[in-house]
């Protein structure tokens, strides 16, 4: 397995710290607002690793953290009149209803930046101790950039060069301008909690630095989050951590792209932020992972409109063929144990998966292979003849197990087929302001039509139907109907 590590600028060969055994702590929510749908991209990703790691035989302790102290969580509990803390709390539960509506696998620990208060204190004391930080006279507490020799090795920027080419804060009471704050004295209107420097609270990075190496140890297997995050965010926890406990803080940095929205940046003040709320109100939520998976986790990806209706379909495509699949399994009697076909396809289900998978992840490839396997699958049951039907169902039925054990680590078909097919249905009736109902009423009709010999008014009905969008299919089991715009 394979895996790019931003640190090197390379894929490497994955191996644990610890034998078996994997430590990861991906960057969570800055809880002052509704989590956007780059949140619910960053969480499906390393959601994803985590469970693609457990069925690859690892023993993963998955660490995600909720920032709720933060400076742009105070100013909105303060436009709001509310207590920073109530106000976090509130945005944290919200939080965790929209991830639950994403149906993703938790982490393991969920830490929150306002538990760790007194062990904040602890480190920050430490990094004084060391040298590697100071307090200035008003009592906020920097750490010296220039006094860790390694600084930029993430980012691969120098110390001169964000001085002349980054916006850099100066602020009263830094020794360099490239010093960033620990320890933020207290100011009116914040939250504080007490400290040996006096009242404040603790600057972002210092946050992740104490709840990743509290929860998982001095050093870990993997860190994760936005690529946003890896300059200064990432760069100082880099800094801090190492500073303190002079060991490597994490042996693979592993960052997530970033999200536009119909060719632009993803911004309130545009208009084009999409909460996860909102999505889920509009999109199924295996269409959102179809749209989140159909891009490599690293690559940055400019969602259009189109896209999800292109999902929609898709993800159509192959609940229809799951359905089909199950029932011809049934009507013949397929077992996966049983004999089956000896075409490539059937054997290379998860072979093809893994490969895909332990190539960084590439979730794009594996998804380009489910396509394959369910054309291959439509065509064999369409042209199974008596002879083989036995043979065939045993072969769709090992590559309908295979296919679900495989992909339901990409969160794909954990729902009920018929259930999805129904709602993308009536999603799609609605657009066209047509009810279920009348299109049964519909091919009521045009069945009586056909019992009394009257074809002309039964072509007359599927005609009608068809001119606004709906296929008729005569099967055994009745008339069925179908959409246009699904296919």
């Amino acid at each position: 397995m394979k895996i790019y590590n931003s640190m090197t600028g390379r894929k490497e060969e994955f191996v644990p710290i610890d034998g078996n055994n994997v430590k990861m702590y991906a960057c969570g929510v800055t809880t002052y607002d509704l989590s956007h749908i780059g949140h619910a991209r960053q969480a499906i990703v390393y959601a994803m690793i985590a469970d693609y790691l457990r069925y690859r035989g690892y023993n993963v302790k998955y660490v995600r953290n909720y920032t709720d102290v933060d400076d742009k969580i105070i100013a909105r509990a303060n436009a709001l009149g509310k207590d920073a803390l109530e106000f976090s709390k509130y945005q944290i539960e919200e939080t965790e209803k929209d991830m639950a509506g994403l149906h993703i696998t938790e982490a393991d620990i969920k830490t929150k930046a306002s538990e760790y208060i007194s062990k904040i204190i602890e480190f920050v004391d430490g990094l004084i101790k060391k040298d590697m930080a100071y307090v200035a006279p008003n009592g906020d507490v920097y750490y010296k950039v220039r006094n860790f020799r390694n600084y930029g090795k993430l980012s691969h920027r120098k110390i001169d060069e964000l001085l002349n080419g980054v916006r850099v804060e100066v602020e009263a009471g830094k020794e360099d301008p490239i010093d960033f704050a620990l320890w933020k004295s207290a100011k009116t209107g914040e939250i504080s909690w007490d400290s040996p420097w006096g009242k404040g609270r603790p600057g972002w990075h210092i946050e992740c630095s104490v709840m990743a190496t509290d929860t998982l140890g001095e050093t870990i297997d993997i860190h994760g989050g936005g690529r946003d995050l890896i300059f200064p965010h990432h760069e100082n926890e880099i800094a801090q951590s190492e500073a303190l406990t002079g060991k490597e803080f994490a042996k693979y940095w592993s960052h997530c792209g970033l999200i536009k929205i119909n060719g632009e940046k993803m911004s309130k003040s545009l208009g084009n932020s999409l909460t996860i709320r909102d999505a889920l109100k509009m999109y199924n939520y295996e269409v959102l992972k179809y749209v989140m998976h159909s891009k490599h986790y690293a690559s940055d990806i400019d969602i259009h409109d189109e896209d999800y209706t292109q999902a929609e379909k898709h993800m159509y495509y192959f609940c229809n063929s799951i359905g089909a699949m199950q029932k011809f399994i049934q009507n013949y009697n397929g077992n996966a144990s049983g004999e089956k076909l000896e075409d490539e396809t059937v054997n290379t289900v998860k072979e093809k998966f893994i490969e895909a998978m332990d190539d960084d992840f590439n979730t794009s490839s594996a998804i380009a292979n489910l396509h394959v396997i369910f054309k291959y699958v439509n065509n064999i049951m369409k042209t199974a003849n008596k002879g083989n039907r036995q043979i065939t169902a045993n072969t769709v039925a090992k590559i309908l197990e295979d296919v679900k054990e495989c992909y339901g680590v990409l969160g794909f078909f954990t729902q009920n087929p018929s259930e999805f097919i129904n709602e993308m249905k009536n999603k799609y009736l609605r657009k066209i302001n047509l009810d279920p109902e009348y299109i049964g009423e519909e091919i009521q009709k045009r069945a009586n039509a056909k019992k009394d010999k009257d074809y002309a008014t039964a072509d007359t009905i599927r005609a009608e139907l068809d001119e606004k969008g709906i296929i008729l299919n005569d099967t055994p089991e009745g008339t069925v109907w179908d959409m246009k715009a699904l296919y």
